[in-house]
């Protein structure tokens, strides 16, 4: 008999499923109009081609930089919050899709009642005990499909956290690598300060020998002196650059400050850069720049939101039932006659709410449009970046040619300047200033070596170069 009562409702049931549809806008990726090609001519290492979706770091020909860049992906302390935020979204998006099954509750309860005596029922039945136990089970029809548009919403920001991590895995790679290169860049400075200083010592001698026999005076040796204590002094500065690049490198890794392999403390020179690098169109960046693509992502899900609204405006229909026992004693309360069931479809329609599901829809409708204009400023923005690390790494190889040119000439100037005052064909003044250009020239050059290799890391970052698994994996781990 009890089993006939579900049977009568089949046909009804098989209706609405049948009529099963999903409203809201269907989500269509917006179509960006780009330039065909980088405003930057291909000269000085940038090249026409597909850019390349690998590791850059492991280009650099420097086994210690890959190292590091390894180690901090796997323990770089923003990397491990990004991963816990990927968790997060990966939790509510089963919350979302949870609402497509139905819901089973467990319920017990047990109620003594005294009725009153002066009334019919507390004459005859002046006290009860009511024991019961059972299952109730809802499920609401996904008829409009608002379950299947939360799902799709919670899928797109899975998406999208997914792609910040990438992201951030990518920024952590260039951020070892910029503070890798300052290291080894003051490093090599502080290096040049120290040959330079012991050059002008030895001067200063020179000069001292010949104020003591009666050659020079007293004026050359002050000057002689004021420039080594300059050169000096300089020390300290480049010493604090060090540490705080190695300090950095240690935070980047998820160290304490000063916890670093030991082989970063014996200086080295500069990674080695690859020849060319192929740059690609700026189409590519919405393809391979993971926060264009979080970015996109994020607009699908506004879009699919709109949905979950739509779907509010339709009846809701819900399947329930119920299965127990209840008795008024405890004694017979799973015997056959006590058993309690229950089954039907209810409907529910909001038919007026003062114009609050309309201004939701409005809302999130505009959420949407300004998701759409964030995505279309992040791909303007990624072009930009791509385009200004490009100018500079070529200009600034420029720069580094030519002061590369002009230490040349400023080390053939000392030798002149010395070997000319030495036989008194020239003042002291030139020997000086000679010295402090080709103090000043060769450090130059040697931060404009690490501004190309910075440049490069630039343009690399820019494009979004790394590949998505290897980066995303890495972190995980």
């Amino acid at each position: 008999m009890k089993r006939t009562l579900i049977g009568r409702h089949l046909p009804w049931l098989a209706l609405l499923g049948a009529a099963c549809t999903t409203v809201g806008p269907d989500y269509v990726a917006p179509e960006l109009q780009l330039p065909d090609t980088w405003s930057q001519p291909r000269e000085a290492g940038l090249a026409d081609g597909a850019a390349e979706d690998l590791a850059w770091w492991q280009r650099c020909d420097d086994p210690l930089l890959t190292q590091l860049v390894d180690l901090a992906l796997r323990q770089n302390l923003d990397l491990r919050a990004g991963l816990v935020r990927l968790q997060a979204a990966r939790a509510l998006r089963g919350v979302a899709a949870a609402g497509a099954w139905p819901t089973l509750d467990a319920r017990g309860a047990y109620e003594h009642r005294e009725e009153s005596l002066n009334t019919p029922f507390g004459a005859f039945i002046p006290s009860t005990e009511i024991h019961s136990v059972g299952f109730d089970a809802a499920w609401e029809l996904d008829l409009w499909g608002r379950v299947r548009r939360s799902v799709e919403a919670a899928d797109r920001d899975l998406d999208a956290s997914a792609l910040d991590v990438h992201a951030a895995a990518l920024s952590v790679a260039a951020e070892v690598a910029r503070a890798y290169v300052d290291l080894r860049a003051a490093q090599r400075r502080l290096q040049l300060a120290n040959e330079n200083l012991q050059l002008q010592q030895r001067t200063l001698e020179l000069v001292r020998a010949r104020q003591a026999a009666g050659l020079v005076r007293e004026r050359d040796v002050a000057q002689a002196s004021t420039n080594v204590e300059t050169t000096r002094s300089r020390l300290p500065q480049l010493q604090a650059a060090t540490s705080a690049a190695s300090n950095r490198i240690a935070v980047l890794l998820g160290r304490a400050p000063g916890d670093l392999p030991v082989e970063l403390g014996d200086g080295g020179a500069l990674p080695h850069l690859p020849a060319t690098v192929a740059v690609g169109t700026p189409v590519d960046l919405l393809r391979r720049r993971p926060d264009v693509r979080a970015a996109e992502r994020r607009l699908a899900a506004e879009v699919a939101r709109i949905g979950v609204a739509e779907a509010d405006r339709y009846p809701r229909f819900t399947l329930s039932g119920t299965f127990g026992f209840a008795s008024d004693g405890g004694k017979h309360l799973l015997d056959g006659d006590s058993q309690v069931v229950g089954f039907g479809p209810s409907v529910r329609w909001n038919l007026f709410d003062g114009g609050r599901l309309k201004n939701r829809i409005a809302s999130l409708q505009a959420s949407a449009e300004a998701a759409q204009i964030a995505y279309e400023q992040t791909v303007l923005l990624a072009i930009e970046e791509a385009e200004n690390a490009m100018t500079r790494f070529v200009r600034e190889q420029a720069r580094r040619d030519a002061l590369e040119r002009a230490a040349t000439e400023a080390r053939r100037a000392v030798t002149l300047a010395q070997a000319q005052y030495s036989e008194g064909l020239s003042d002291f003044q030139t020997v000086l200033d000679s010295e402090r250009i080709v103090a000043t020239i060769e450090d130059d050059l040697a931060s404009s070596d690490a501004t190309v290799a910075t440049e490069l890391i630039a343009v690399f970052k820019a494009l979004g170069g790394g590949d998505e698994p290897v980066a995303v994996t890495a972190a995980a781990r």
